[in-house]
C-alpha cells in the first residue's frame, strides 16, 4: 500500500523547486541591501519558549505540535520564529555587545489548524527581528523594508495597514474598556471568547469565529486609549515612513495574533487578483517584554514574518515572471553504452569549467535523448557516435542555429567556453 505525506503537508517537486530557490535569493539579495545577517535556530524548543503565561494566542494555546522526548522533556515543534531567536539571542548573549541585533531567518514551522489553500500544518516563513533597541525610526525601517521587499518582487497596489497598541499603561486602559464593552455581550460570544474576556480579551477581536458579531464591529480602538508618550512614539513612526513616501493607512482594530505585541502593529498587503479580502501577505510589530521574559535584559525588538507559500501564490496570480528554471549550457548524447566511458569524462572536465551539463543514464534511444536534452533546454548537443569515436571527436551541435561542428575530444572544453562566452 501507497504511504501519502501527512495531512496539510506538501511536496516541493523538480520542476517547481527553481521558484522556491529564486524567492530565498531575492530574500537574502534585498536583506543584505538592509545590512540583516542570517540567524539559524532549530525547528523543536523547549515548550515553555512558546507556552508561556503571559501568551494566550490560538496559535500557542490550540495549535502547537508538543510531544515529550526519550528523557520526559516537553518539546515543541515551532509555531513561529520570533521566541526561538529571542531564546537564541538571550542564551548567547548577544546583548553583551549592546549592538542592535538584526537578523533574518528562513524555514519551517508548524500549526495543527485545517488545511486549505496557502496555509499548511507545515509552511515555510522568512521574517526579520531587530533586537535590542526602541525607536520610532527603526520601526519604521523595517516597515520600509517589508513594504520595499514586496514592491522588488512585482506585487502592485503595495500598501501597509498599521496601528499602535500602545505602551504598557495605554494596554491596560483598553483591555478594561474591552472588558466593560464586552460584558453585556458575554453570553453571544463564542465559547473561547468568553473564557477570553476574562483573559486578554484584545484576542477576541481576531477571533475566527467571533468576527462578524456586532459587539466585535463596534468595539472600541487601542487609538482611543493611547497615552500621551504612546501617541507620540506613534506619530514618530508615522513620520519617517512620510519621509519615505511609503504608502499606509492607520487600521484603529489592527492588533495582529500574538500577545508580545506593543506599540507599532502593522500588516503589508498587495492587490492580487483572486485574493479578495485575504490579500494581507505578512506583517509584524513591537514587542517590548519578550526578550525579558526569555531571561534577558528588558531590551525591546520588533519583527515581522511573510508566508513563503502564500507569497509564490500572489506572484504565480499575478503573473509575476521573477524566475527562471535553470537550463543545459550541454547535454552529451551517446549512439553506444559502450562509448559512456568517454561521456564520464567529458561530463567530469565540464563540470570541472563550470559548465551545466548532463546525459542519459537509463539507455534510451537517441530520439529519446534529443527530446530530453530539448525538454532540459540544452544550448548544446554533444554527439558521440561510432564514427566520432574512431576519429577522436565529436559533434557539437548549436540547438538554436542548428549549425554542427566536429571538436577533437580534448578540445571540447575549450571549444563550449569560448562559446558561451560569446
Amino acid at each position: 500500500m501507497a504511504i501519502n505525506k501527512v495531512k496539510g503537508t506538501y511536496d516541493v517537486l523538480p520542476q517547481e523547486s527553481y521558484l522556491w530557490q529564486a524567492l530565498e535569493e531575492k530574500i537574502r539579495y534585498i536583506l543584505g541591501l538592509y545590512n540583516i545577517r542570517e540567524m539559524r535556530t532549530p525547528i523543536m524548543e523547549y515548550s515553555e519558549v512558546f507556552h508561556r503565561q503571559s501568551e494566550l494566542s490560538d496559535m500557542v494555546t490550540k495549535e502547537t505540535y508538543d510531544f515529550d522526548d526519550r528523557g520526559d522533556r516537553r518539546l515543541t515543534l515551532r509555531p513561529e520564529g520570533t521566541a526561538g531567536i529571542i531564546r537564541s539571542y538571550v542564551e548567547n548573549k548577544l546583548y553583551a555587545s549592546q549592538e542592535l541585533e538584526k537578523v533574518y531567518y528562513i524555514g519551517p514551522n508548524f500549526r495543527y489548524e485545517r488545511p486549505q489553500k496557502g496555509r499548511y500544518r507545515q509552511f515555510y516563513q522568512f521574517g526579520v527581528e531587530a533586537i535590542g533597541a526602541i525607536d520610532p525610526s527603526l520601526d519604521a525601517e523595517l516597515i520600509i523594508l517589508a513594504y520595499d521587499f514586496i514592491k522588488r518582487l512585482g506585487l502592485k497596489g503595495v500598501r501597509v495597514r498599521i496601528n499602535s497598541l500602545g505602551d504598557d499603561v495605554s494596554r491596560e486602559n483598553y483591555q478594561k474598556a474591552l472588558v466593560d464593552h464586552f460584558t453585556p455581550h458575554a453570553s453571544s460570544l463564542c465559547e473561547d471568547c468568553q473564557l477570553r474576556l476574562h483573559k486578554n480579551p484584545l484576542r477576541i477581536l481576531d477571533c475566527k469565529i467571533d468576527g462578524n458579531h456586532e459587539a466585535v464591529k463596534h468595539a472600541p480602538t487601542p487609538q482611543d486609549y493611547l497615552t500621551e508618550e504612546a501617541r507620540s512614539y506613534f506619530k514618530a513612526v508615522l513620520d519617517h515612513l512620510n519621509a519615505a513616501k511609503i504608502s499606509y493607512e492607520i487600521a484603529p482594530k489592527l492588533v495582529r495574533g500574538l500577545d508580545y505585541y506593543s506599540h507599532t502593529v502593522f500588516e503589508i498587503e498587495a492587490d492580487i487578483e483572486g485574493f479578495g479580502a485575504q490579500n494581507v501577505l505578512g506583517g509584524g510589530g513591537r514587542y517590548q517584554k519578550l526578550v525579558k521574559e526569555l531571561g534577558g535584559p528588558d531590551l525591546g525588538g520588533i519583527g515581522f514574518a511573510f508566508g513563503m507559500e502564500r507569497l509564490l501564490l500572489a506572484l504565480e496570480a499575478e503573473n509575476v515572471n521573477f524566475a527562471k528554471e535553470s537550463e543545459l549550457d550541454a547535454y552529451v548524447i551517446v549512439f553506444d553504452q559502450k562509448h559512456k566511458t568517454l561521456a564520464t569524462k567529458i561530463l567530469y572536465d565540464l563540470r570541472q569549467a563550470n559548465l551545466n551539463v548532463d546525459t542519459n543514464f537509463t539507455g534510451k534511444s537517441f530520439k529519446a535523448q534529443l527530446k530530453q536534452a530539448l525538454r532540459y533546454q540544452a544550448k548544446y548537443l554533444i554527439i558521440i557516435g561510432e564514427e566520432e569515436f574512431n576519429k577522436g571527436v565529436v559533434g557539437i551541435k548549436n540547438t538554436q542555429t542548428e549549425v554542427q561542428e566536429e571538436v577533437l575530444v580534448s578540445k571540447v572544453c575549450k571549444y563550449l567556453k569560448e562559446k558561451m562566452e560569446k
